[in-house]
């Protein structure tokens, strides 16, 4: 199977479990503290080798002992990091995150060495691009390089999932190159003007943004699953009911698994409900890249499922 590409943040994560998220100027007393790796880049690269794929990151980590402690745990779940290159001035990006006892959450970001990467160095990842199955991107990172990366992959024929996240506007130049988008429902209100507010609305924001040119989307739905929107037509595909116990990364670990579904060839509904299994069981578990399951429990627990 030819590798997925990600080009994308990675972060070290600070989590604090409290009872609820704060309000402004309020101070909680917290429960437990943990550090896990993060980043959405990185956190997507790691759910989808997890999910079986072949995976190379392109990312930028600071020399410094979070970005030691990054690259070390990619290897150990064995993404290619030959493209993740080392920051002399900046430091490794950092994301401080409330987690509340229903599961919800509230992430503040640090780019750090993520703000630095760059068009140059998805230049010296141009081979590794080329010869992708796909390229998976996010918003974490410069517009300029996730624009350029998404050029290299387009001019050599490599589909493009792009994850709209963080939420930001982007104009139909970039929106015309990509094969799948995958906003939540935040992200399709801002790229549309239309609320999600259920399914009729699902439908008119996937339909928007296929107007703009993009030919797949889908958007998803937290514990209601996913809206699939293409050239097939338009449907909720369900998720599935488990106890919630943190939902950070859990659209990471649904983009990484649905990206190897689709490089094995699966068919894009396949594809989703496979994503769902392993996003579902991702928040079932503290951390973001230590909630990614691995091929086997997402398989047990499609078998359950069903």
């Amino acid at each position: 199977m030819k590798p997925i590409v990600v080009v994308g943040s990675s972060n070290t994560d600070m989590v604090i479990c409290v009872p609820r998220i704060p309000r402004a100027g309020e101070t909680l007393l917290g429960g437990e503290f943990l550090t896990a790796a993060g980043g959405k880049g990185a956190n997507q690269a790691v759910a989808a080798a997890r999910s079986g794929g072949k995976v190379a990151l392109i990312a930028r980590v600071g020399r410094d002992m979070f970005g030691d402690q990054a690259v070390a745990g990619l290897r150990r779940d064995g993404v290619d990091v030959s493209c993740v290159f080392r920051d002399k001035l900046t430091a490794s990006g950092v994301a401080l995150i409330f987690v509340a006892k229903d599961g919800e959450n509230s992430i503040a970001v640090a780019g750090g060495a993520n703000a630095k990467l760059s068009p140059a160095d998805v230049k010296k990842a141009t081979g590794v691009i080329r010869c992708a199955a796909l390229l998976v991107a996010q918003l974490e990172t410069p517009p300029a390089t996730v624009t350029a990366a998404v050029e290299v992959a387009v001019k050599a024929g490599v589909p493009v999932v792009l994850n709209p996240a963080p939420a930001r506007p982007l104009p139909n130049s970039l929106l015309n190159l990509i094969s799948i988008l995958t906003p939540n429902e935040t992200e399709a209100e801002l790229l549309t003007g239309i609320k999600v507010t259920g399914d009729a609305a699902a439908a008119n924001a996937c339909s928007k943004l296929r107007s703009r040119g993009v030919r797949t989307v889908i958007l998803t739905l937290g514990s209601r699953g996913a809206f699939l929107a293409d050239a097939n037509g338009q449907r909720l595909v369900p998720g599935f009911k488990v106890k919630a116990v943190d939902s950070t990364a859990a659209g990471d670990v649904f983009n990484g698994a649905l990206s190897v579904a689709l490089a094995e060839g699966k068919s894009v509904l396949d594809a989703v409900r496979f994503a769902n299994a392993a996003a579902a069981l991702s928040v079932t578990r503290l951390g973001a890249q230590p909630s990614a399951p691995t091929r086997a429990d997402i398989e047990k627990f499609l078998r359950r499922g069903r």
